[in-house]
């Protein structure tokens, strides 16, 4: 499920490749109406950063919780707001280098960050250049995209106003507990009472 069709769009290539039959919907998910409930929930990719207001927050939970059996499970990932994945330098840095499949040019890709820490939105820019044979920028492309950080506290708080109770909270999917060090908050929440009014 996804609201963007160009999304839903790569997805259906990929499962049709594989052969494999899924069902894609194309729904704000802070608004679902879908005609059954079901066990099990899950999103994955971080995608929780995307909803960038508390009200977006607070629609993508309730919609879920709706759509759960009691007791039901909702898995999720998102990033964990550590310093370093917050206080980055706001200059251009290097972040790695890939040969474009098409082309086959070089890319090397960079980013700029910006943390505006009292709405706790990461703005990151993404430039990618592309350098021919000689090393010569031939084509410059840069996209933007903003990320919402929540914190551990903070998303227990909101998951049980939410009617979810959380089994536990992972820093990856081998089921590694969260640290200080930890990039990521895989959270492992079980429906036990409809959302707060």
């Amino acid at each position: 499920m996804d609201s963007h069709e160009g999304m839903l769009n790569e997805a259906k290539k990929k499962a049709d490749k594989l052969d494999l039959p899924i069902e894609w919907i194309q729904q704000d998910c802070t608004k679902l109406e879908l005609n059954f409930r079901t066990d099990f929930a899950f999103s994955v990719g971080n995608s929780f950063q995307h909803f960038l207001k508390n009200e977006d927050q607070d629609g993508l939970l309730s919609s879920v919780n709706r759509h759960l059996f009691q007791n039901g499970i909702f898995i999720f990932s998102t990033r964990f707001p550590s310093a370093e994945e917050l206080l980055q330098p706001e200059t251009e840095e290097f972040w790695y280098t890939y040969i474009d499949s098409e082309t086959q040019y070089k890319v090397d890709v960079s980013t700029i960050a910006k943390y505006d820490a009292p709405n706790q939105l990461q703005y990151y820019t993404t430039i990618r250049k592309y350098k021919d044979e000689t090393n010569h920028i031939v084509n410059e492309v840069s996209t933007n995209i903003t990320l919402r950080y929540v914190y551990p506290k903070e998303m227990e708080r909101m998951l049980a106003n939410h009617g979810f109770e959380v089994i536990q909270i992972y820093e990856d999917w081998q089921e590694n507990l969260i640290t200080n060090d930890s990039y990521s908050m895989n959270f492992v929440c079980k429906k036990v009472s409809e959302p707060c009014k």
